[in-house]
């Protein structure tokens, strides 16, 4: 079973009329928590799974790098929905959104120390003897930085990539953030990241306020972002890039044209 490649979007019920009519479209991924681990798929996904196209399920709620064990009945979850979708792999977040049972309801980040390390190779292990299919690890956006750090940020994804032997789902518009909102270099962080272990890539949109780029994913994709790609396939081209809408769609001839941007600065063959 081969991985995603070329250029996807993120499927979602509110654009699936859109993504069906993507004639060279080869790979969506779709939230696995809104997927049932039985019975039917919904219609959308079911025809696009008719078609051949790659589904890839992707986890936000298994809080891998809580202190507290991964919940099985998730893990369970996601293992269903891959292969549901016969996923050629599942991805999920180096965030944790939950502690003490309390929900969060949002990703957030881990301080970036070796007891955090510790705990998320100890969660992705339980998750990986569960799961039917390889894992990718997704590292977040965050505003702000822990004061306890004792690794920058390569040096913890690559430990955990390293230990584990998991995938990395690298999301181009979150190093953009992040660099952006810590007056860091994007680039430098792409020259040390094992960029051979990239399963695909996720490309966003985002917007300036209060003096933060926030990751929103429901703004255009910048320029900058766009840039970042480029620079990210002079280095290693990833065999897959997915453009990420949860929410304030555009008209349908906006969204094809952020499709073909995206395609155009990777070298993709367009899916529009």
């Amino acid at each position: 079973m081969t991985g995603p490649s070329g250029v996807g979007i993120g499927w979602r019920p509110e654009i699936a009329g859109f993504v069906a009519e993507l004639p060279g479209l080869r790979f969506v991924e779709v939230v696995a928590e809104g997927v049932p681990s039985s019975g039917p798929l919904p219609p959308g996904l079911a025809q696009l799974r008719e078609r051949g196209v790659t589904v890839v399920p992707h986890g936000v709620r298994l809080s891998l790098g809580g202190a507290e064990p991964v919940d099985p009945a998730r893990v369970a979850h996601l293992a269903a929905v891959a292969q549901q979708v016969d996923a050629p792999l599942v991805s999920e977040h180096i965030a944790f959104v939950r502690a003490g049972g309390l929900e969060a309801g949002h990703l957030l980040p881990l301080p970036r120390s070796r007891e955090a390390v510790d705990a998320v190779c100890a969660n992705v292990a339980r998750a990986q003897a569960e799961l039917p299919v390889p894992i990718a690890l997704e590292p977040i956006a965050a505003l702000v930085e822990w004061p306890d750090d004792e690794l920058d940020e390569a040096d913890f994804l690559t430990e955990i990539l390293d230990r584990t032997g998991a995938l990395l789902l690298l999301d181009v518009a979150n190093v953009h953030a992040n660099a952006r909102n810590r007056g860091t270099d994007p680039l430098a962080l792409l020259d040390r990241l094992p960029l051979e272990r990239v399963a695909y890539v996720h490309v966003a949109g985002g917007a300036e306020h209060g003096g933060f780029y926030h990751d929103t994913h429901t703004d255009p994709v910048p320029a900058a972002v766009l840039e970042l790609v480029g620079a990210l396939c002079a280095r290693q081209r990833p065999p897959a890039l997915l453009l990420e809408r949860d929410g304030h769609y555009p008209p349908a001839a906006e969204l094809r044209a952020e499709l073909d941007a995206l395609a155009a600065a990777a070298g993709f063959p367009a899916v529009t």
